[in-house]
C-alpha cells in the first residue's frame, strides 16, 4: 500500500462511513463515474451519478463521496481505471463501502461562482455575433427555449390587457347607452301620457316600453360581460406572474448549474496541466476535497435545475391550454352576449312598428308658454 505522506485537507468538511448494495442493470452498470486515485490522489471518489441508473434510484451515493472498498476489498492505492474494472468484473450485485461527504453547499458558492453566474446572464441575453465580437465564451452561450417563452408570455399578457381595456370601454359605452334609452323611455312615456290623441298615446307608449326594454337588455349584457374582466384579470395578474416567477427561479438555478459545470472544467484543466508537467497539485495530493465539494454542488444544482425545468414545462403546458380554452370561452361568451342583446332589441322593436303616428298638433300639449324662450322679445327683435 502506497504511503502518500501528506495529510488530507478536508477544508472543515466531515465524512461518515456507509455501505450500499446495488443491483447492476442489463448493461452491467451501476451508473457512476469515478475520479482520483493513484498515482496523484490518495483517494477514489464519485464524480457523477447518472440519471435513471441503479445508483441514482438508490440515492445513497452522491458526487464527492469517497469509495473505500468494493465487495469487502479495499481500493486504497488503485487507479480509477482499476476500480472501474473491479466494479465491472463483479456480476449481479456490488457492495460498496463509502465515506459520505458532508459539505455545506454555501462553501461552494464562492465569488468565482457568482461572477460566472453573472457572465451566463449577460451572454444569455446576447445573440451569437455580439458574444463573439465581445470575445465571450461560446461554451457558456446556452439559449433555452423556456427562457424565450418569457417574451411570448409578455405578448400574451399584452393581448389580455388589450382585451380588458376594450371590454371596459365597451361596458362604459353600453352603460351610457342604457342611460340614454332610459331617458328616451321616460320622455316617450311622458309624451304618451300627455298626448290627446289615442293613437299617438298608444304609439309613444310602445316607444317608451321598447326603449325601457333596450335598457334592460343592455344591463343584462353588462352583467354578462363584466365577469370577463375578473377572469382575464386572474390570468393576467396571477397565472402569468406566477409562471414568470417560476421561470426566473429556473433560470437562476440553470445559471448556477452551468457555473459549477464551468468551474469543474477549469479545475479539470488545471489538474491535467499539472499532470502533464509532472508537478504536484496540493488540492489533489490532499484528497481533492475542494474539487469534490464543487462536484457535490454541481450535482445539487443539477437536481434543482431538472426539477424546476419539469415544473416550468408543466406550468407552461397548463398555461397554454388555459390560454387557448380561456380565449375561446371568453370570445364565445362575448359574441353570444352581443348577439343576444341585438336580438332582444330587434324583438322589442317588433311591437313598436306603429308608423305613421297620428299627432294632433292643435292639442294643448304642444302649446308653448308665453314665457318660453322661443317668444323672447329680444329674440323676435333680432329677426329681420
Amino acid at each position: 500500500m502506497e504511503d502518500w505522506g501528506i495529510e488530507e485537507d478536508k477544508m472543515g468538511m466531515t465524512t461518515v462511513s456507509g455501505s450500499v448494495t446495488l443491483v447492476k442493470d442489463k448493461q452491467n452498470l451501476i451508473g457512476i463515474s469515478i475520479g482520483g486515485g493513484s498515482p496523484l490522489c490518495p483517494c477514489l471518489y464519485i464524480v457523477q451519478v447518472f440519471d435513471n441508473t441503479p445508483a441514482s434510484k438508490d440515492g445513497s451515493l452522491a458526487a464527492g463521496d469517497e469509495i473505500v472498498s468494493v465487495n469487502g476489498k479495499s481500493v486504497k492505492g488503485m487507479s480509477k481505471v482499476q476500480l472501474a474494472k473491479t466494479i465491472q468484473g463483479t456480476k449481479g450485485e456490488v457492495r460498496i463501502n463509502f465515506n459520505k461527504l458532508h459539505a455545506d453547499p454555501k462553501q461552494g458558492k464562492t465569488l468565482d461562482i457568482v461572477l460566472k453566474k453573472l457572465k451566463h446572464r449577460i451572454v444569455e441575453q446576447m445573440d451569437s455575433s455580439t458574444a463573439d465580437a465581445l470575445g465571450l465564451s461560446r461554451a457558456i452561450l446556452c439559449n433555452d427555449v423556456l427562457i424565450k417563452r418569457l417574451q411570448e408570455m409578455e405578448h400574451t399578457g399584452a393581448v389580455y390587457r388589450g382585451l380588458m381595456i376594450h371590454i371596459k370601454k365597451l361596458l362604459k359605452s353600453y352603460f351610457t347607452l342604457c342611460k340614454t334609452h332610459r331617458k328616451f323611455g321616460d320622455i316617450f312615456g311622458e309624451i304618451s301620457c300627455r298626448d290627446g290623441s289615442e293613437s299617438g298615446s298608444i304609439a309613444f307608449g310602445k316607444f317608451s316600453s321598447a326603449h325601457r326594454g333596450f335598457e334592460k337588455s343592455g344591463l343584462q349584457l353588462i352583467t354578462t360581460l363584466k365577469p370577463m374582466l375578473g377572469d382575464l384579470n386572474t390570468y393576467l395578474n396571477k397565472a402569468i406572474p406566477d409562471t414568470k416567477m417560476t421561470i426566473k427561479k429556473y433560470a437562476d438555478t440553470k445559471f448556477e448549474y452551468l457555473s459549477f459545470c464551468l468551474k469543474v472544467k477549469e479545475m479539470d484543466d488545471e489538474e491535467y496541466s499539472y499532470a502533464a508537467l509532472q508537478e504536484p497539485l496540493y488540492r489533489v495530493e490532499t484528497g481533492n476535497y475542494e474539487y469534490r465539494l464543487v462536484l457535490r454542488c454541481r450535482q445539487d444544482a443539477r437536481r434543482r435545475f431538472a426539477k424546476l425545468r419539469k415544473d416550468v414545462m408543466e406550468k407552461l403546458e397548463l398555461l397554454d391550454n388555459k390560454h387557448v380554452q380561456d380565449i375561446v370561452h371568453q370570445l364565445q361568451r362575448f359574441v353570444a352576449a352581443i348577439s343576444k342583446y341585438h336580438d332582444d332589441c330587434q324583438e322589442g322593436m317588433k311591437d313598436a312598428q306603429v308608423f305613421p303616428i297620428e299627432v294632433d298638433l292643435s292639442s294643448a300639449t304642444f302649446e308653448y308658454d308665453k314665457k318660453d324662450r322661443f317668444h323672447d322679445p329680444e329674440y323676435e327683435e333680432s329677426l329681420p
